[in-house]
């Protein structure tokens, strides 16, 4: 009897530890709008491995490439309403919703990697604040390389744009249409491929990554180079989502969420080259914009910083006042 009673509490005692193990794997699909050869998706995949090794297997996420989970307008709802844990989102995207969102998306506010950097650094703890009142969490965003202007045509200035369609992919793109008189076409960088070899759309402004991995360069023959701003993706999670991990999963993601943050922002830059490289094998020609095109681009982007700041108010005011102020002092004129 009493052999019998060990031999059914031993067999408790393994199914009570296999059903603990079970229960303290946790696993996240995490949702992507781009292709898996683009250096955020390539960035993400690493960060997924990083916390697979870092929580020796306790949390394992699943990178859900090219909008094949959620369209990319979708992923940032999913993850606010619990149906993926995490996502990578381009917060640009979201400015109709706070302008706060977007402001990484106003043409000649910040125009370089160092620049783009400070005015993340600005604008983070109202992300911060922003996402946490919506549920969740920001783990680490990264900058574009810098938008230029794919168009079939060489452009003199804004006007040589007036009536083209042009693709709209966030509230700042379809601005800018509307301030130049171009007809705004929203598509996806999913879709953006087969709008442009279908004619849906004529004239586009995005970055050199986009062109190369939507193969622009099929449709489109000319890039003006005017690097008129760095847009940023973020990887949010699912603020419940990350409050039932274990104190050491949690500290082990938000490491690898700074490496990512860090690496990715390296790649990106060290990927712009890289990417007009690969343009020019592909038959385009990087144009450098006529300088009355620059002058009508820089007034678009005045007209969209007071319009934005209108719209953002007091603490839109508190991100452009300190990512000016961040700014380093000129060198002293040479005697």
């Amino acid at each position: 009897m009493k052999r019998r009673i060990f031999s059914v509490t031993a067999t408790a005692l393994a199914c009570g530890i296999f059903a603990s193990a079970a229960q303290a794997q946790t696993k996240w699909d995490l949702a992507a709008a781009y292709p898996v050869s683009n250096f955020h998706t390539e960035n993400l995949m690493q960060f997924a491995k990083d916390v697979d090794a870092a929580t020796a297997g306790k949390l394992k996420i699943t990178v859900h490439a090219n909008a094949s989970l959620f369209k990319a307008n979708e992923i940032k709802r999913a993850v606010q309403g619990g149906q993926a844990p995490a996502g990578e989102v381009l917060l640009g995207n979201f400015e109709n919703e706070n302008p706060l969102y977007g402001v990484d998306g106003i043409p000649f506010v910040a125009t370089s990697y160092a620049d783009s950097k400070r005015l993340y650094e600005a604008q983070k703890p109202y992300l911060d604040k922003l996402l946490g009142s919506q549920g969740m969490k920001l783990l680490y965003a990264v900058a574009w390389p810098p938008q230029g202007i794919y168009s079939k045509k060489e452009l003199g200035s804004v006007a040589d744009l007036r009536g083209i369609k042009w693709r709209a992919y966030s509230p700042a793109t379809a601005k800018i249409a509307e301030l130049i008189g171009a007809q705004p076409v929203t598509i996806q960088a999913a879709e953006l491929s087969q709008a442009l070899a279908t004619g849906v759309v004529e004239a586009t402004m995005t970055s050199g990554s986009t062109g190369y991995d939507s193969k622009i360069y099929e449709s489109i023959k000319l890039f003006h180079d005017t690097q008129a701003w760095l847009p940023k993706n973020a990887v949010i999670v699912n603020k419940k989502a990350f409050d039932a991990l274990d104190k050491p999963s949690q500290d082990a993601l938000l490491k690898a969420s700074t490496e990512a943050e860090s690496r990715g922002w390296k790649l990106s830059e060290d990927k712009t080259e890289w990417y007009k490289k690969a343009l020019i094998e592909k038959g385009m020609k990087i144009v450098t914009p006529a300088p009355k095109l620059m002058a009508d681009m820089r007034q678009v982007g005045d007209i969209m910083l007071s319009d934005w700041l209108k719209k953002a108010g007091p603490d839109g005011e508190a991100i452009i006042a300190a990512y000016r102020k961040s700014a380093p002092a000129a060198a002293p004129a040479k005697k």
